[in-house]
C-alpha cells in the first residue's frame, strides 16, 4: 500500500484528499500544513509519494522541492489553482511529477498518482542513463589522456599504449578508468 504525504495549509481540503485517498486504496502516511522542514519531515516519514495542494506554489516551496528531490526522489503531485506556464516549468524543474491545475474531481486522484508515479520512474531512469553515460565519456577521456601520455613518455603506438593500461587493470583487478585517472594524476606530478 502506498503511503501518501499530504502537504496543504487548509486543514478542511487535506481532509478531503485524507478520505479520497483511503477510499482508493492509499495510506496517508501524515499531513503537514507547509513545506518547512521538508527535507527531515521526509526523512522521518518516509512516504512514497508527496501530494502538495496550495493555490500557487510559492517559490519557498518550490526551492524546498528542489533540495528534497534531489536528495531524496520521489514522485511529488501539486494540485493548484496556479495556470501561469513559468510556474509550472518551475515546479517540473523542482522534481514535481504531475501538474494539476483548477479543482480536482477526487475520482480522478487514483490515476493521477499512477500517471505521476510512471513519470517519476521514467525520469529516474533517464536521470541514470545519463549519469552512466557522463561517466563513461569522461572515464573515455581519461583513457584517451593516459594513453597518450604511455605514448608520448615510452615511445608506444596507440594500441600498445591501450594493451599496457588494460594489462596494468587486470593485472591490479582495477577497472580502466580507474587505472587511466591514476596514470594522469601521477603524470601531472611527475612531469
Amino acid at each position: 500500500m502506498l503511503r501518501i504525504l499530504i502537504i496543504d495549509e487548509s486543514r478542511a481540503r487535506a481532509a478531503e484528499l485524507c478520505s479520497a485517498l483511503a477510499m482508493a486504496g492509499y495510506q496517508v502516511a501524515a499531513v503537514l500544513p507547509s513545506v518547512l522542514d521538508l527535507t527531515m519531515q521526509i526523512e522521518a516519514i518516509r512516504p512514497d509519494v508527496i501530494l502538495i495542494e496550495t493555490n500557487s506554489p510559492s517559490r519557498d516551496t518550490l526551492e524546498n522541492l528542489a533540495v528534497t528531490t534531489r536528495d531524496m526522489p520521489r514522485p511529488v503531485i501539486v494540485l493548484t489553482q496556479e495556470r501561469d506556464t513559468d510556474v509550472m516549468r518551475s515546479a517540473f524543474k523542482a522534481g514535481v511529477s504531475a501538474y494539476v491545475v483548477d479543482n480536482l474531481d477526487l475520482a480522478r486522484l487514483k490515476p493521477i498518482i499512477d500517471v505521476a508515479i510512471v513519470r517519476f520512474e521514467e525520469h529516474q531512469q533517464l536521470k541514470q542513463e545519463l549519469a552512466q553515460a557522463t561517466q563513461k565519456l569522461s572515464e573515455r577521456k581519461l583513457v584517451e589522456k593516459a594513453k597518450g601520455i604511455l605514448m608520448k613518455t615510452r615511445g608506444l603506438d596507440e594500441d600498445e599504449a591501450y594493451v599496457a593500461l588494460r594489462s596494468l587493470a587486470m593485472e591490479r583487478a582495477q577497472p580502466l578508468g580507474k587505472i587511466a585517472a591514476d596514470l594522469v594524476a601521477m603524470a601531472k606530478f611527475l612531469l
